[in-house]
C-alpha cells in the first residue's frame, strides 16, 4: 500500500511502501534509520529498507518498505529509473563525480552541442559498463570505496545495462545538463565518465536528482520532515 498525505491512519507493520525525496549528503541508510527511529516508539521494532541506493551526493525519489513490504523490495530494485543532472566537462576525478577533487583536467571548450548529442546518443541499448571503485559494490569481501579511500585500486567486473534514453537538455560549458532513462544498475555516474572519455576529454559527475523509479514520480515523494511529522502526528494517535 502506498502512502499519501491524505491517509489518516497508517499499518506500518503490516506494511506500506513510502516515496521520499532523500535530500543531498543524506544517505539512503540515513532515510532508512530516520523512519525507523520515528517509527520505533509507536510500532516497537520494525523492518524498514529502501529499494535502490541513491549516493549521497544525489538527491531525489527513493522508495521506503516497512513492516511486510519489506518482502517486495527486489520488485521496485527492478524497474527502471529516470534521473537528471549535470556533467562537468574537462575534468576527471577518481570518485566520477563531486566527493574528490579533479585529478586530470582537459582542454574541451571547444566542444559544440551536436558533438555531445551525438556522442549521448552513442551510449544508446544495451551497453557494457564499469561501476566506480568509489562503490559499495563488494571486493573480496570488502567495500570497494574503502580499499579505493585507502589509495588501492579494486578491479570491478563490468555489467550490460541498458540507456533508453540519454539526452541534453542544455549546454553551457564547461556543464551539460542531462537527462537519463535506464535499467537498474546503471551508474550515472560511470555514464558521465564514459562520456567525457567518448569525448576525448574528461567528465564527471556535478550533481544528480532521480525523478522516477517505474511509474513512482518524484513530484509524489514526502519531505523527510513533513513524513516524520505526519508519522508522530498522525500514526501516534490511532496506534
Amino acid at each position: 500500500m502506498l502512502l499519501t498525505a491524505e491517509k489518516k491512519y497508517t499499518d506500518f507493520q503490516k506494511g506500506q511502501v513510502i516515496l521520499v525525496n532523500k535530500p543531498l549528503d543524506w544517505t539512503s541508510f540515513d532515510i532508512v534509520n530516520k523512519i525507523r527511529s520515528t517509527l520505533k516508539p509507536i510500532t516497537g521494532k520494525i523492518k524498514v529498507g529502501h529499494a535502490g541506493t541513491l549516493d549521497p551526493k544525489a538527491d531525489g525519489l527513493l522508495i521506503i518498505c516497512t513492516g511486510k513490504s519489506t518482502k517486495t523490495i527486489d520488485a521496485y530494485q527492478n524497474l527502471d529509473k529516470i534521473y537528471e543532472g549535470e556533467i562537468f566537462l574537462g575534468a576527471s576525478t577518481p570518485s566520477y563525480d563531486s566527493e574528490t577533487e579533479a585529478d586530470f583536467k582537459f582542454e574541451m571548450a571547444h566542444i559544440e552541442l551536436d558533438e555531445i548529442k551525438e556522442a549521448c546518443a552513442s551510449f544508446s541499448g544495451f551497453i557494457k559498463q564499469v561501476p566506480p571503485v568509489f562503490s559499495a559494490i563488494k571486493v573480496k569481501g570488502e567495500a570497494s570505496y574503502l580499499a579505493a579511500r585507502k589509495g588501492l585500486k579494486p578491479k570491478l567486473k563490468e555489467r550490460t545495462v541498458e540507456i533508453k534514453e540519454f539526452s541534453v537538455l542544455s549546454y553551457q560549458y564547461p556543464l551539460v545538463k542531462f537527462r537519463v532513462h535506464c535499467s537498474k544498475g546503471t551508474y550515472i555516474r560511470s555514464l558521465a565518465h564514459d562520456l567525457g572519455q567518448h569525448l576525448k576529454g574528461g567528465a564527471y559527475l556535478k550533481y544528480l536528482k532521480r525523478t522516477a523509479i517505474g511509474e513512482y514520480k518524484l513530484s509524489d515523494a514526502w519531505e523527510i520532515d513533513d513524513l516524520t511529522a505526519y508519522i508522530k502526528e498522525y500514526a501516534l494517535k490511532n496506534v
